[in-house]
């Protein structure tokens, strides 16, 4: 009897090198355990046909037809001995739509000779369209040898690895989902091997399979009813594995000591809550308390802070800085960008007033000094800077990453905020927070709204308050979708609309997704087609829109420009001047994404809109409406009616609600990547479990987690979850659990 390969066998070793290489390479398979672990996307009945109408475009398929005819054409060709070239075009359908396959040169002779109208295969390869019409060029194929009627020995021994449901594998170009499926059914006898992560108590209570038993039923199923139990273990898995991993770092962030913070009375906070000239909002006033209530604690807070733009976070974010100065600690806050932390900087020493003056001549008795540190600051006054912050004369500094730099000590760090969370890397954060004399209380802001579930399972180690509530006093913002190529003078008429709003007295943002200074652009040296050119030009950039503005439909207005590259200088001067009405119209990139803010500014045009995601289109659009007057978005783009990302841009007009958009977003990108970075890690380990879908699971685990890790914090007696946890917590996605 063979032996059963181990789950940490390597492929090589079971497969041979040539495939065990493709599945490293391409799919991100090393071993028999992730091989086993790399489940079916989907599953076609052997007597049925896939629905041909609903594939996606450009993406690699894989699909059950049955040949209607082939034809073998032959044509001029230069290349070919004797002037002729030979392609076969070959339709497939599914009984109510069709597909073509094309196969040209030497590659039609195997086809011509398998396809025979009639026969049924499974077929792989890329869509695309040619002649308005959905092709696979050279795709690969596997016949499907009857059902087994004509010669049931035939047919076991050619798909002995199919049963009635066949399995469809996320593949590659470069290899095929049947061959994966092959692959499986040699590693499928090591399922026995695998070591139940979940308590058994917990399986048992909640009628869940074992895991050798659900990993054979979602490989090899024999009905749908197999698929539906194999489908709800491993989710339960994955959700599990997660949330316990979480759960342990809530525990050990828990034991670790830290100065409880608690504002005087009659102190810094006092005298500022007393000189605002507006109510906080009930909204404001919970979430501040529950801030409030963790500063008070001996352990650090960990707590993420969600709010809409425009919800007041920043304010929210500076009374617990205040506080923490009251009780004798500093206070950082951490944004991405110079931009951002020049904005800040300005707003908070503004909403201080005298507050914001410690240490000079006349200060408030209750103040303290508001200090900035970038950089690109000179050096006198960079050491300024560092001086008030190892003395403690600054009670409050907010910077970029220079923060982090090893010359930067505190007198008493006592409270980090970080600015737009999923900006930062672990490395950055645990460097600033190893600054306290013991771990400093934490607080995570974020104006991308996060479904709760993504909340619970990408920033499941912190607690999470959300600001819904807009201030009194902010205006609605009406977005429209500007069809550019089908309807020409809806661009005229938004470039008026631009105008109208200066001539309002109000001032304008124009977006656009690239500078225009690369040198380097990518697809220079490549020769196009006339259809390439069409559709994929280069996105628009700041330079060249700008320049065409200022001499065309915005001739006589005052167009400034801002993006990256510019010195750290520039962009501030120009920020002051459209900060200050000195500019009309600012075209820039999206580094006005984040926090900047210009009351006067009510119109903003996004060029190319398409090609931004929806909550950074949603950040974006939070950029205007931000005082008394009514907010206008347009959204431009060239992409036509009935395309995904029209339908994108669509849903982004239809509603302001960040949390209904970062679930539309979610979905449409098939749990992509919702904040940047923050998913990467979650993504390889999350195969079976859906974000949004499973909802109930995710808040189950939690709770199941949170109770087996407070009973048992080192899993000593379940080395089973031990060893999944193992697995989970590889570099990568240490790091990515790190970002909470």
């Amino acid at each position: 009897m063979d032996l059963v390969p181990a789950l940490d066998e390597p492929l090589k070793k079971v497969l041979g090198p040539p495939t065990a290489k493709v599945m490293a390479e391409h799919l991100g398979l090393h071993t028999v355990g992730d091989l086993l672990h790399h489940y079916p996307r989907r599953y076609e009945e052997r007597g049925q046909l896939t629905h041909l109408a609903d594939l996606p475009m450009d993406e690699h398929v894989t699909v059950v037809a049955q040949v209607a005819d082939a034809r073998l054409l032959t044509f001029a060709s230069s290349k070919a001995p004797r002037g002729k070239g030979q392609r076969l075009e070959v339709t497939i359908t599914d009984g109510s739509g069709r597909l073509q396959l094309v196969f040209f040169g030497n590659g039609v002779h195997k086809p011509h000779k398998d396809l025979l109208p009639g026969t049924r295969a499974m077929f792989s390869g890329k869509v695309s369209v040619f002649n308005h019409r959905l092709q696979l060029a050279h795709p690969a194929y596997e016949p499907l040898r009857g059902d087994g009627a004509d010669d049931p020995a035939a047919a076991e021994s050619v798909d002995s690895w199919a049963g009635a449901l066949i399995p469809i594998y996320p593949a590659t170009a470069k290899l095929e989902s049947w061959k994966i499926a092959k692959a499986v059914q040699t590693v499928l006898p090591s399922a026995q091997e695998a070591v139940d992560p979940l308590p058994e108590a917990l399986r048992e209570g909640r009628g869940l399979v074992s895991l050798p038993e659900a990993l054979l039923k979602i490989h090899r199923p024999h009905t749908k009813a197999d698929i539906g139990d194999a489908r709800a273990r491993l989710k339960w898995d994955e959700a599990f594995v997660l949330q316990v991993a979480l759960a342990r770092r809530r525990h050990a962030d828990a034991q670790l000591p830290a100065a409880a913070r608690r504002p005087r009375p009659d102190g810094l906070l006092t005298a500022f809550d007393a000189k605002l000239p507006f109510t906080l909002t009930e909204g404001q006033r919970k979430v501040s308390k529950e801030i409030f209530d963790d500063l008070a604690t001996e352990h650090p807070m960990h707590r993420l802070l969600q709010g809409e733009v425009g919800s007041g976070k920043t304010m929210v974010a500076l009374r617990a800085m205040l506080a923490t100065v009251d009780a004798g600690g500093q206070a950082v806050m951490l944004a991405p960008t110079e931009v951002l932390a020049q904005q800040h900087h300005r707003s908070v020493t503004e909403m201080m007033g005298e507050l914001a003056e410690g240490g000079t001549l006349g200060a408030a008795e209750h103040s303290t000094k508001v200090v900035l540190l970038t950089g690109s600051m000179g050096a006198a006054g960079r050491r300024q800077a560092l001086l008030d912050l190892v003395t403690g004369e600054a009670g409050i500094v907010i910077g970029t990453h220079a923060l982090i730099e090893d010359k930067v000590q505190f007198h008493d760090l006592g409270l980090v905020v970080v600015d737009e969370q999923h900006r930062f890397g672990v490395e950055q954060r645990d460097a600033l927070r190893g600054k306290g004399k013991q771990p400093p209380h934490l607080l995570v802001m974020t104006a991308t709204p996060i479904p709760r579930t993504v909340a619970m399972t990408v920033f499941g180690d912190l607690e999470t308050s959300v600001l819904d509530q807009l201030p009194a006093g902010r205006s609605p913002i009406a977005s429209h979708v500007v069809p550019a190529a089908d309807k020409p003078h809806f661009l005229a008429r938004a470039w008026e609309r631009v105008r109208e709003e200066v001539e309002n007295g109000h001032q304008a943002y124009v977006v656009c997704p690239r500078i225009g200074d690369e040198e380097d652009d990518p697809k220079k040296g490549r020769k196009k087609s006339p259809e390439d050119e069409a559709e994929k030009r280069p996105p628009l950039a700041v330079l060249d829109v700008a320049q065409q503005l200022a001499k065309g439909p915005l001739q006589g207005l005052r167009v400034e420009v801002l993006h990256g590259r510019m010195p750290p200088d520039d962009k501030d001067a120009v920020m002051r001047r459209f900060t200050a009405g000195e500019a009309d119209v600012l075209v820039a990139t999206t580094v006005i994404e984040v926090g900047v803010n210009v009351p006067n500014a009510t119109a903003m045009v996004i060029m190319d809109a398409d090609r931004f995601g929806v909550s950074q289109l949603h950040q974006l659009r939070g950029r205007v409406g931000r005082g008394s007057a009514a907010g206008l978005c347009l959204l431009v783009s060239e992409m036509p009616e009935a395309s995904p990302a029209r339908r994108r841009l669509d849903a982004v007009a239809s509603t302001l609600d960040g949390f209904e958009l970062s679930r539309i977003d979610l979905e449409q990108r098939r749990e992509g990547d919702v904040l940047g970075q923050a998913q990467s890690g979650v993504r390889s380990s999350l195969r079976m479990l859906a974000v949004i879908e499973d909802e109930e699971i995710i808040a189950e685990a939690r709770e199941e987690a949170a109770e087996v890790v407070a009973a048992d914090p080192e899993l000593t007696g379940l080395p089973g979850l031990r060893t999944a946890l193992e697995a989970l917590l590889d570099e990568e996605r240490e790091q990515y659990l790190d970002k909470g």
